[in-house]
């Protein structure tokens, strides 16, 4: 039951984020980017904060992935940014949750994680396939 409680603060985490990109349809490819690498490189800070040196550079190796995904999705198609949101709960859970790094990362951040990324990725998906009708700004560039 507890884990329901964390996702559900996952979900209510990620409205504002939502929300604001919502608003400000010609900046949210920016806004999701830099929120894709932002959600890893929390994961450098808990492994700092534990002073685990070994472990930064195992979450600095995530912040260049899901970095990538986010340069991919600026440049190309928001897609990628969809990929890089969806495949981050695997990060959370099988590395932060279930494997080592669960020695420093807060089990409540994990599981809330996934559910903001799942959420996140989810979104970006619908105002895609949507964008004709909702995201002109997206239109043209979703594509590539």
């Amino acid at each position: 039951m507890v884990i329901v409680g964390y996702l559900l603060l996952g979900i209510v985490l990620c409205l504002p984020l939502i929300y604001y990109a919502h608003r400000r349809p010609k900046t949210a490819r920016v806004v999701f980017a830099i929120g894709l690498i932002v959600a890893a490189a929390i994961y450098v800070l808990f492994a700092a904060m534990a002073n685990r040196g070994a472990w930064i550079g195992v979450e600095l190796f995530g912040v260049v992935a899901y970095g990538a995904f986010a340069l991919l999705g600026l440049r190309s198609s928001m897609w990628w940014l969809v990929l890089g949101w969806a495949t981050h709960p695997i990060w959370d859970i099988a590395i932060h949750h279930a494997g080592a790094g669960a020695e420093f990362t807060p089990d409540w951040y994990a599981w809330a994680c996934v559910s903001f990324d799942a959420i996140v990725a989810a979104y970006i998906a619908h105002r895609i396939v949507h964008a004709r009708d909702q995201w002109p700004a997206l239109r043209a560039t979703t594509t590539g």
